[in-house]
């Protein structure tokens, strides 16, 4: 009877393992208690198959118990709503006492969310093994005849060689390539931050702007090019530290696992969609390789998509926490271009289901990702360029209109700042600086308009009555002038060039 106890024992574990693809997660050393999963199944995640001759069901009363303690523990390791196991009892007889009651519905520990569900073959009746195919809805059947301790090897071999080829290839999916390009862009960032700050500072404004940071106005120019190159430019060394720690840790796994050129693909099409969501919901400058790592937990979470019970039990439910902080973070810190994360997350997701996986081809899912992915960019290139007014903020439109300034062309920082005031809502500071372009380019009664603005708004703006001071001096009216350059002396008494023209005047 114990062979065949062994032989339908092992046809169950074939079974499951064969025609339903769950795994093997633990075998006892006598063989005789086997623990299968599948994560991705909605109705039974893990199955519990115990070989036992059945006597009194009060012994397996407290056997279901320990093995829902056991089912509740792993529930809270994966951190699932629910965790329902069926667990199989082979035996050659049922308890000799009442024990249908026992397993008429699934047990719950108490303050628990995992359910035992129970059922006993009987190795001798082979309709007993109906039950299982109610469940899972596919056929089941022993074959006629007796069994030899030779056929339930056979089948134990069988199921599970099955089981480790099944590990084994999953195993293969984090293997398939070694980090490279990980590294060359480790090494890349790293050699251009030295070369900003050798030439002006990484955090220097005109430096980044140079080096080609994201800054609206110039990709409105035509600088296309400042979509990529953001990626290798970072703000500061923490910046730098932070944004290299990420990428060796998410950059390698993901090289990994779709290898060196699907990584390539995958990280530079994220920094452009990082990049190219920035450029759209935020005006202001920026650069980094934020955009492009949350691309690699875009190319997570689509192996996450294809595999959900492999993701799950390995790395899921830690990048989804990790996924979670950082975007927390973007949302209540100031400073965090969000715009550029959530970017490059969709557009590493999407570049991912464009490649796909090495040595697998979906070529409609391929076609979908690649047709959605287009759409998606042009519409967003589209929206941008149509609304360039959007894209502008008084930061940005000051800056740009320092860098006219600091090249000499008076006449484009007058016109970038004359277009920014008509849409509304300019500082003081904003109708200063337009003022001052005015001044060198002649417009003198346009400069002394805007000036009476800015004290207008803010009467202790003293830089502002000093260059009305000037202006009324060369248009030979020294009573004004001298009004206004009193006014900016006492306002700020340390400045000697205020009381140098006071008393020019005077």
């Amino acid at each position: 009877m114990a062979v065949q106890e062994d032989y339908v024992f092992w046809k169950l574990a074939d079974y499951f393992i064969s025609d339903h693809g769950y795994r093997v997660i633990q075998l006892s050393g006598d063989q005789d208690e086997l623990w299968l999963e599948r994560m991705e199944d909605k109705n039974i995640k893990a199955i519990r198959l115990l070989k036992y001759d059945l006597d009194w069901s009060n012994w397996m009363q407290r056997d279901i118990e320990v093995t829902a303690q056991k089912a509740e523990s792993v529930r809270k390791q994966l951190g699932k709503r629910e965790m329902p196991v069926l667990n199989i009892y082979v035996s050659a007889y049922l308890p000799v006492d009442d024990y249908e009651s026992r397993i008429t519905d699934p047990f719950m520990p108490e303050n628990g969310k995992a359910s035992v569900q129970t059922m006993i073959i009987e190795s001798g009746r082979p309709e007993s093994l109906h039950a299982v195919e109610k469940i899972f809805e596919k056929p089941l059947t022993l074959p006629s005849g007796n069994y030899t301790e030779m056929d339930a090897d056979a089948l134990k071999h069988t199921a599970l060689s099955k089981a480790v080829k099944t590990a084994k290839k999953e195993k293969e999916m984090f293997n398939f390539g070694k980090p490279f390009f990980t590294y060359i862009f480790m090494v890349i960032q790293v050699a251009v931050f030295l070369l900003l700050e050798a030439m002006g500072g990484s955090t220097d404004t005109s430096t980044l702007i140079k080096y080609g940071a994201k800054f609206n106005p110039l990709i409105l120019d035509g600088e296309w090019w400042r979509f990529v190159t953001p990626i290798v430019l970072h703000i500061g060394l923490l910046h730098l530290l932070m944004n290299t720690l990420a990428l060796y840790y998410l950059g390698s796994a993901v090289e990994r696992v779709y290898g060196n050129l699907r990584f390539l693909f995958i990280y530079l099409a994220a920094g452009f969609g990082g990049t190219l969501a920035s450029f759209v919901f935020s005006p202001t400058l920026s650069a980094g390789a934020s955009g492009a790592i949350f691309g690699c937990f875009g190319a997570l979470l689509y192996f996450g998509l294809i595999y959900p019970g492999l993701f799950f039990r390995t790395m899921g439910f830690n990048i989804l926490v990790v996924l979670g902080i950082n975007l927390a973070f973007g949302f209540t810190i100031p400073g965090i271009d969000n715009a550029g994360h959530i970017g490059g997350l969709i557009g590493g997701f999407l570049a991912t289901g464009i490649v796909h996986f090495p040595k697998k081809k979906k070529p409609l899912l391929q076609l979908l990702f690649l047709a959605g992915s287009f759409c998606l960019a042009a519409g967003l290139m589209k929206y941008g360029f149509n609304e360039p007014g959007r894209l502008l903020n008084e930061q940005t439109a000051m800056v740009m209109a320092e860098e006219h300034i600091n090249g000499e062309e008076f006449d484009k920082a007058r016109l970038m700042l004359a277009d920014f005031i008509e849409e509304g809502n300019a500082s003081p500071e904003v109708y200063f600086l337009l003022s001052y372009t005015e001044i060198k380019v002649g417009r003198l009664k346009e400069a002394e308009e805007n000036l009476l603005h800015v004290i207008k708004e803010d009467a202790s703006f003293h830089e502002a009555h000093y260059n009305l001071a000037l202006i009324y001096l060369e248009e030979k009216q020294p009573e004004k002038a001298r009004k206004h350059a009193q006014k900016a002396a006492d306002l700020q008494p340390d400045q000697e060039e205020y009381q140098k023209l006071l008393n020019q005047i005077e």
